[in-house]
């Protein structure tokens, strides 16, 4: 069917050639799509969480508020958050294979939020205050309590920024999906071409 309208528009004269034709073409700015997520602010956000974590795992293991089995897991899952964080920053010279990068550490940088997550629900209900409740020593049984209040609060607000980090890399995940075509073809963008008619003699 194709050939046969090929070969009746090869035999057209001139004067009945269409004067508007549409074709579809690769839309050359669809790496574009990649910065409307805003990859800076939220590559510098992932950055500084993940550093808010590392920093404050260490402090509490340095002080013995913190077990060294569970502090060092987390500190070893912040650091490849940190990573994707800095491949997002990266990534804004919309080089393919930077994009692809950021794509694949930003998928693993889910789990791992969610991991240091269940570490951090796992630390806000632990109570290690239960040997000084029947201490006649109020001042242990204060300083205990004020201690364990102080890792409860902390460990909730890890559970919030890894609720931030999980939607960070979900997010720009998505956008790095969009633009290596992981997830659908390349878009084209239709083009219309109109023809002039010829000057009539």
């Amino acid at each position: 069917m194709a050939e046969e309208a090929s070969v009746v528009e090869e035999g057209l004269p001139p004067s009945q050639t269409p004067l508007v034709s549409v074709s579809f073409e690769r839309n050359v700015n669809w790496k574009q799509k990649y910065l409307e997520a805003e990859p800076n602010a939220l590559g510098i956000t992932q950055i500084g969480l993940s550093l808010f974590q590392i920093i404050s795992t260490v402090l509490f293991m340095s002080k013995g508020l913190r077990d060294t089995p569970t502090g060092i897991p987390v500190i070893i899952l912040s650091l490849l958050v940190l990573i994707a964080g800095s491949l997002t920053v990266a990534a804004q010279n919309l080089h393919l294979p930077t994009l692809r990068a950021c794509l694949g550490m930003q998928i693993v940088a889910v789990p791992v939020s969610i991991t240091n997550m269940i570490f951090a629900l796992v630390k806000m209900n632990d109570t290690p205050c239960r040997r000084y409740y029947y201490d006649q020593n109020s001042t242990s049984r204060d300083y205990c309590h004020n201690i364990e209040s102080t890792i409860s609060h902390f460990s909730s607000e890890c559970v919030v920024i890894n609720v931030a980090l999980v939607t960070i890399s979900i997010t720009v995940a998505a956008y790095c999906c969009k633009v290596t075509n992981c997830c659908s073809p390349a878009p084209k963008m239709p083009v219309i071409t109109v023809q002039a008619p010829p000057a009539q003699l």
